[in-house]
């Protein structure tokens, strides 16, 4: 008989404790990627710990996600050092194995790795106060900051493409010529033709002549941990897309994350709207980080950028859909394509409210 997951994860995590004790082993969270659990140790003060196992058909060579890990640990906390001025931001800290390996690899060929488990801390998927906004923009911004002087060139490209959107276009225009059995439909014709529509924009920001620095890659809202007690940003999680990249990408990803209040689930994609205070709070608290060191052409391509990651978000989606849901988990039929019309309605109130968002980055720049 067939072991489930939490099973499987319970013999795995017996790798990453020292103790024979019993454990307890559950799901956490509700990413779209990795299996994640919480490890509790069934012991006096038995200590808890985050365990994964990487989507090997997402990252080809996790091997080289934890050797980022490493260099980014150990940038931040040199940064971080000696610095009790200055709120710390709290980065998820490697768990070795008995054996003291960063990770440990199954018979089946599986990945696995442990991280530090960050108390007292939760996530939103949806902000509820102009506070929590402006908490994202820091812990994006910090990050940023803590990177800003961290070589690119010595991290791995673990996601070869990754927000490369013309590339996404490519796939998308491939994967939709050879599909001949995807039921029409009003929201299916409407995807291709908003994708049809914006094909030029979609190479805006691979044309311009903008510096490759240190990126997160996915810093959606829900990967931002805030303080149970005093609601301020504790940490940026998920830490997989560190890795060369552009600024853009990651701003842009936050705030369609965070300004999109129906959520990124939401059952009714007429109801999305890309929320401008919101936008505002983010924008105040992240140039109060990067603004030193942020270059006027970076600032130039800003607006391209929050219109273009919902639509290239969308576009994966959609890809998805017409694929056969190999990427993205789901729950249901069409499930990919709800998710890719949410981003392309946010998309369209992107567009709808330009010159208000550029005025916005004009203000805080």
């Amino acid at each position: 008989m067939a072991m489930d997951s939490s099973e499987i994860a319970d013999r795995i995590a017996r790798h990453f404790v020292t103790e024979k004790g019993d454990l307890s082993v559950k799901p956490l969270g509700d990413g779209l990627i990795n299996d994640t659990f919480l490890v509790t140790e069934e012991l006096p003060d038995g200590e808890r710990f985050v365990l994964q196992r990487i989507n090997s058909r997402v990252f080809p060579e996790p091997r080289l996600i934890m050797e980022n890990l490493r260099i980014l640990l150990s940038h931040v906390r040199e940064r971080q050092a000696g610095t009790a001025d200055v709120r710390d931001l709290k980065l998820p800290e490697i768990r070795p194995t008995r054996a003291g390996l960063d990770f440990w690899a199954d018979s089946e060929g599986d990945f696995w790795r442990a991280l530090s488990f960050i108390p007292n801390t939760g996530s939103h998927n949806v902000l509820h106060d102009s506070v929590q906004a402006e908490e994202a923009g820091y812990a994006l911004g910090r990050f940023h900051a803590l990177t800003a002087d961290l070589d690119p060139g010595l991290l791995h490209d673990t996601l070869p493409g990754f927000h490369i959107a013309p590339r996404y276009l490519a796939r998308f225009e491939k994967v939709a010529a050879g599909v001949q059995t995807v039921p029409d439909s009003e929201e299916l014709r409407f995807a291709l033709d908003f994708v049809g529509a914006r094909r030029s924009f979609f190479a805006v920001l691979e044309d311009a002549a903008l510096p490759l620095r240190v990126i997160h890659g996915d810093p959606k809202l829900n990967n931002v941990l805030f303080d149970e007690h005093s609601g301020l940003a504790a940490s940026l999680i998920d830490l997989d897309t560190v890795k060369p990249g552009l600024v853009h990408y990651d701003l842009g990803d936050c705030l369609r994350s965070c300004c999109n209040r129906s959520g990124e689930a939401a059952d009714d994609a007429s109801t999305v709207a890309f929320d401008l205070d919101v936008c505002r709070a983010i924008l105040r608290a992240y140039f109060a980080e990067t603004g030193a060191f942020l270059t006027a052409i970076e600032r130039r391509y800003l607006y391209d950028a929050i219109r273009l990651l919902p639509l290239e978000l969308g576009l994966r989606f959609l890809t998805d859909h017409l694929e056969g849901n190999r990427y993205f988990k789901v729950e249901r039929p069409g499930q990919n394509l709800q998710r890719a019309l949410v981003q392309f309605r946010l998309a369209e109130s992107v567009e709808t409210q330009e010159k208000s968002i550029r005025r916005l980055i004009d203000e805080r720049a």
